[in-house]
């Protein structure tokens, strides 16, 4: 059966369509809430069983444990020193909990979770079968991904990214009156292979977009994302993700000890920032590409895009140390003026107000009681 990728102007690679002819145009409407993203570079685990939630709620980051059906959220799986191993997009229908995760997370964040059922009474599957449409919504696009969503238990899904406001129990570093995701009504409705289809066949190209539309609002939200922003050192307070995956007053789960450490007495060692690039030429950073300060390394590009209002923009991680001046971006055609704009300060941390215990030997010596 045809899909989106046989559409004429169809630009595509390994299912990801990147774009279908005019990537600004796209921008454009999708940002309008007037066109349907097909995102095959990520796909969808169902978690089953009548203990899932509470489960899920132990294991990771986030309070799931009492999810009412049709409630969205997100959730990060930490290493025992709070680096960031797997993260997911969450949604519950009040039979089965499912996760929506980058392509190349989904069959090891499964394998982590089967790993971690010992006898709970739960079952994970990586469920090929069904394909993620992207929109904004409020519009047309709206409707139809609504329409064509599935909803094997009575409820339609189709995920709210949190990324519009603190969570309840996140906490928010970037110092800024207006966050940029707050405009951002993104969500993502997980249709079967048949109803892709139909929605392919029925859609005019013009109501479609592709995967670096949608990027490019994600990079100029200062959404983080699994597949662009975390690497083997990454803390979720680096990428500001404690913002919408963590909920920081929630029982204990792994790796709770760091995140709480790093949020109410340290700073995290990096920081994400948005840098807004040179755009006299056609060069583009590439992710990895070195940001730097005269001869000084001070981080690495993690997203890029060309925004159709902002010009070419990017997100990159940045050693605490960096100034918050202008950068420079190496690339292998030549260097790339940055100006930053700070998202998570180098300050970001030591929130509480936390009493200091004065050390014992510095404490006054206590008379002695023979005089």
């Amino acid at each position: 059966m045809a899909g989106f990728a046989d559409i004429d102007g169809a630009v595509s690679s390994d299912g990801v369509i990147s774009h279908f002819g005019d990537v600004f145009r796209e921008q454009r409407r999708l940002a309008a809430a007037e066109a349907l993203v097909p995102l095959g570079d990520r796909a969808v685990i169902e978690v089953a069983g009548p203990e899932r939630l509470g489960w899920l709620d132990s294991i990771t980051s986030q309070a799931v444990g009492h999810l009412a059906p049709g409630e969205s959220t997100e959730l990060l799986v930490l290493d025992p020193q709070g680096r960031v191993e797997h993260a997911a997009a969450v949604l519950d229908d009040g039979a089965s909990t499912w996760l929506i995760a980058d392509a190349a997370d989904v069959e090891p964040l499964a394998a982590w979770l089967t790993r971690m059922k010992f006898r709970t009474q739960a079952t994970v599957a990586v469920r090929d079968d069904l394909q993620l449409i992207g929109f904004v919504d409020g519009g047309s696009a709206a409707e139809l991904a609504g329409a064509a969503a599935s909803a094997p238990h009575g409820v339609a899904l189709v995920w709210s990214d949190p990324w519009q406001r603190v969570s309840a129990g996140g906490h928010q570093y970037a110092e800024v009156a207006e966050h940029p995701g707050s405009a951002l009504a993104w969500r993502v409705a997980v249709v079967t292979a048949d109803a892709a289809a139909a929605l392919a066949a029925s859609t005019p190209v013009e109501s479609l977009a592709g995967l670096l539309a949608a990027e490019a609002l994600r990079v100029a939200a200062w959404r983080p994302r699994w597949a662009a922003e975390v690497d083997d050192r990454s803390l979720p307070h680096e990428s500001d993700w404690i913002r919408t995956a963590v909920h920081l007053s929630k029982g204990c789960y792994r790796g709770q000890e760091t995140v709480a450490k790093v949020h109410n007495l340290g700073h995290p060692p990096r920081r994400l920032a948005a840098l807004h690039l040179d755009g006299s030429d056609a060069v583009l950073p590439a992710p990895g590409d070195p940001v730097l300060l005269g001869d000084d390394e001070l981080g690495h590009i993690t997203s890029v895009a060309r925004h159709f209002e902002d010009g070419p923009i990017a997100l990159a991680i940045l050693s605490r140390r960096a100034p918050e001046g202008d950068l420079v971006v190496r690339t292998a055609e030549g260097d790339i003026a940055a100006a930053q704009q700070v998202i998570v300060p180098a300050d970001a941390g030591a929130t509480a107000d936390i009493p200091r215990l004065t050390r014992l030997s510095r404490r006054p010596s206590a008379p002695d009681p023979r005089g």
